[in-house]
Order: C-alpha cells, then sequence, then structure tokens
C-alpha cells in the first residue's frame, strides 16, 4: 500500500550512533505526530518541543501534551512565544477570519500562514539541540499540501540546516547538524498511512485552525478539508471529532 511505513523507507533519517539525541517539532497535528512516532521508532533518544505563540486555541498543545503522554520521552517541553504581538496571520490575529469552504489557493495560504513560524521555531530547537550536545531536528514540513507555505519547501529545509551548521559551535567543531523533514514529500494519504502503520493515534490529535476548547474541529477550514480528505483517500476510518452543523 502507498505511503505504508518500512524500515527501509526512511533509513536516511536513521540516528548515526546509538543512543544518539533528536529534538523533534510537536504541534499537536497529524503531521507532527507521525514524525515524533516515527523518530521514536528509528531509536531516538526524543526531545519534543512545543510552542504557545500566541494560536487562535489551546487545544493543540492540549493534544500535544496528550501524544507525548503515548511515547517514552525524554522529555516535552512547552514554551512560550506570542506571536500574536505581530499578527500579520488568520492564525494569530483575531481580527484577521480563518478562511472557509476554499482549498488550495493563494490567497488562502497567504492568510493562514504565520510569518517566519518555522524559522522561529526551528531556531528554538536548534538552541535545545546544542545544548543537549545533540545534532539532529525533525519537523513536519510538507511541501504537498501545503505548497502555498515558503518554509514547507525542501530549498527551505536544506537552507536552515546550512545555517544551522555555520551558527553552532557543534556544527563548527564536531559534527555535522542535520535537520530532517522526513514527510516532506508525502501527500496526506500516505503520511496517514504512514502513522497508522508506526501506531499513531490519530483520534488524540487537532489539525484545525479554529478548534474549540474542547478541541472539536470546524471542518471547513484548510486544515479541516486537507485532513478529511486525506482519511478518505487512505481508506482509513476519520477519527476526527467535529462541531455539530
Amino acid at each position: 500500500m502507498v505511503g505504508d511505513f518500512a524500515p527501509n523507507s526512511f533509513a536516511q533519517f536513521k540516528p548515526r550512533r546509538k543512543g544518539d539525541v533528536a529534538v523533534v517539532l510537536l504541534s499537536g497535528g497529524l503531521d507532527s505526530a507521525t514524525v515524533l512516532a516515527l523518530v521514536k521508532n528509528l531509536g531516538y533518544s526524543t526531545y519534543a518541543l512545543s510552542f504557545r505563540y500566541g494560536q487562535r486555541h489551546s487545544s493543540e498543545l492540549i493534544a500535544a501534551e496528550k501524544i507525548a503522554q503515548q511515547y517514552d520521552l525524554a522529555r516535552h517541553e512547552i514554551i512560550d512565544l506570542d506571536l500574536s504581538k505581530f499578527g500579520g496571520s488568520a492564525l494569530t490575529d483575531i481580527h484577521i477570519d480563518v478562511p472557509v469552504n476554499q482549498l488550495g489557493t493563494t490567497a488562502q495560504s497567504t492568510i493562514t500562514y504565520v510569518p517566519a513560524r518555522n524559522t522561529i521555531m526551528l531556531s528554538c530547537a536548534l538552541g535545545w539541540m546544542e545544548a543537549l550536545g545533540a545534532a539532529d531536528i525533525f519537523f513536519g514540513a510538507n511541501a504537498v499540501d501545503y505548497s502555498g507555505y515558503p518554509d514547507c519547501r525542501p530549498d527551505y529545509v536544506r537552507s536552515f540546516e546550512q545555517l544551522a551548521n555555520l551558527a553552532t559551535r557543534i556544527g563548527v567543531e564536531e559534527r555535522s547538524v542535520r535537520v530532517h523533514a522526513p514527510i516532506i514529500a508525502l501527500n496526506k494519504a500516505e503520511i496517514i498511512h504512514t502513522g497508522s502503520s508506526l501506531g499513531v493515534n490519530f483520534s488524540l490529535t487537532v489539525s484545525c485552525y479554529q478548534a474549540n476548547h474542547e478541541g472539536l474541529a470546524c471542518g471547513l477550514c484548510e486544515s479541516c478539508r486537507l485532513r478529511r480528505e486525506g482519511f478518505n483517500q487512505a481508506g482509513v476510518s476519520d477519527p476526527t471529532r467535529y462541531l455539530k452543523p
């Protein structure tokens, strides 16, 4: 089945030595949960990092905590970083409406893109990685479903990895830093197949841009629509809890 997890499918992301540490960005969504499960499966000592960044709801952070509890993690941290002070995105500015019943439009991608979010979060992950004496970072960037987001492109990942090797002592003096985006070329159905093969409990994840305090999804925003279509295409039962019409 396309997208099913197989050990050799992600061989390039394996630890370079036994006991290697990796820092994983964990949002509480479907993609990052799959990446976290993959990192654990590959054999890393895993540290997960989430952010309270001024997003519209806290339910995704509650989800991140529940997901983290499912795994034997070395540590899970939630960092306060209020990007709502800057605004500029429907996800952090209450004066900008989250678009609904649209999919894949440039305008929509622009309005739900949070300025420099991945760069800011990866920089924090880089700091923690170096403090741990580690040299691997993982995050759930995806260029297939989110092609309108500049910080989800392969070129961006390669460029940040280059920066990481120039800007850290460990990268300059010890060993190369690796920034991994293992699901970047997978579509949503393939991510779901991979996560399912790794035992991810997708019912714990929250993807909706405007979920309520109970984590119920709107079913109308871009993220909800991509998620729903992904489960349909994967032939996997959708465990998402949606708001009643």
